[in-house]
């Protein structure tokens, strides 16, 4: 029994110190083992340092300038709308305000010729104006001739953009409207021969002056780098370009054909003169688009350009209705006619350049007076001189059979306004002074 004791103490005794040894060798979680404190490294000597200069913040960096982006040319609405309707107004003048009003003035047995004329006129220019007129009269090229980059309207797209000075209509539009006026030029031409040229040579005539003339002085006048527009010349909408270039190839026309059948010995008087009236009143009404529309834009140019041609015109008109009553005692309704479409023709070159102010409250106003006279006297002298050359038997184009033409010749003959408007002939010592005696002007910009 005490063995048995024994061993039991002595086993119990082993498993508590196992127990006990187990602990101490494996704890449940250990710390990490540390290197020793390192000992406390001896102070360094002070030495004496130059405090730092104090720094400045950086300037933030200024970026390269960058060129600017082209801001595209945004479409003026406006400016559009009044050119659309300038357009068609202008090709109202010739279809069929034109062909009415030289078709009243014809024989009955012409005046289908006569109308088929400004039709078949207004179909062939339209197709030369697409292939080549535009591009060679508006297209930049050389003193004398545009450029052909525009061919059969190459390049012409639905986005472009046409005019100065901020107008931005489409060119297009810039493209219609100028082909109207290449339209009634060679229309205006007719006039002067009808009764008299095959239908068949009048085409050919018609195709081979546009191309060989009126292009030309059309980009002279208004194109880039025009030679006349360089020297001056100013022709606000078609005095040099339409009236005179119309004006003197009808009356050379006219010699150049001779008289007619029957002419001084059979009755040719104008067969209605209703159509005649009407035509009439179409060129006036269309005349607006003409002059007013030849702004471009739709601001105080044109206003003041519709203001004058209604003005001059009708100046005009009472100025040779006056001087037939007095002449032959009764006033005529075509001679009423005639004198409107002087005064229109007058007025086209210098619709701008003249004006209608007069204030008093200005100094002088003796100037904006005489400037206003002016602008109702040019058109009513040139009524006058128009009814004198035709009724006084003065031989101007006296072949043409269509009187119209007359006032057309003598009117576009007389407008020096297209060249004394110009700024070195306004600035002569020579031509200045009556200028500024006529127009009512004291003081003139120097020219270069």
């Amino acid at each position: 029994m005490r063995r048995f004791i024994s061993a039991l103490v002595l086993i119990g005794t082993m498993g508590f110190g196992t127990m006990a040894l187990a602990e101490e060798a494996a704890p449940a979680a250990m710390p990490a083992a540390t290197a020793p404190e390192a000992a406390p490294a001896p102070a360094a000597p002070a030495v004496d340092v130059a405090p730092a200069a104090a720094v400045t913040p950086a300037e933030p960096a200024v970026a390269a300038p960058v060129a600017a982006a082209p801001v595209p040319q945004k479409l003026d609405t406006g400016n559009t709308a009044w050119m659309l309707t300038s357009t068609a107004l202008v090709l109202f003048m010739t279809i069929p305000g034109l062909a009415l009003f030289y078709g009243g003035m014809v024989r009955k047995k012409n005046v289908l010729a006569t109308l088929m004329q400004s039709f078949a006129i207004t179909c062939l220019i339209t197709i030369i104006w697409m292939v080549a007129g535009y591009s060679l009269a508006f297209r930049e090229g050389g003193a004398y001739l545009g450029g052909f980059d525009r061919l059969f309207l190459n390049g012409l797209t639905v986005a472009g953009m046409a005019g100065t000075d901020g107008q931005n209509i489409p060119e297009s539009v810039f493209m219609m409207f100028q082909l109207t006026f290449a339209i009634i030029t060679p229309a205006l031409i007719t006039g002067a021969f009808a009764d008299r040229m095959k239908f068949s040579a009048m085409l050919w005539f018609m195709a081979i002056w546009s191309l060989v003339v009126y292009v030309p002085v059309a980009h002279w006048v208004w194109g880039p780098k025009g030679w006349l527009l360089d020297k001056g010349v100013l022709d606000y909408a078609g005095g040099t370009v339409v009236h005179i270039n119309a004006g003197i190839a009808g009356l050379v026309a006219a010699i150049v054909l001779g008289k007619r059948l029957g002419y001084g010995k059979e009755a040719m008087a104008p067969h209605n003169l209703v159509l005649t009236f009407v035509g009439a009143a179409m060129l006036w009404v269309g005349w607006f688009g003409f002059n007013a529309g030849s702004a471009v834009a739709a601001d105080g140019r044109a206003g003041m350009a519709m203001a004058v041609t209604q003005v001059a015109t009708a100046a005009a008109a009472l100025a040779w209705m006056f001087a037939e009553w007095l002449s032959k005692g009764k006033p005529s309704v075509l001679g009423i006619a005639s004198g409107a479409v002087a005064g229109l023709v007058a007025i086209t070159p210098v619709v701008t350049t003249t004006g209608l102010r007069y204030d008093v409250a200005e100094v002088p106003n003796t100037a904006n007076l005489g400037k206003s006279i002016g602008v109702s006297m040019y058109p009513m002298l040139t009524g006058n001189v128009g009814w004198v050359a035709i009724t006084g038997n003065v031989p101007v184009n006296s072949n043409a059979t269509v009187l119209a033409d007359n006032p057309h010749g003598i009117a576009a003959a007389g407008q020096t306004g297209a060249v004394t408007a110009g700024k070195q002939v306004l600035n002569s010592r020579i031509i200045a002074p009556a200028t500024n005696a006529v127009l009512g002007n004291t003081v003139l910009p120097n020219g270069p």
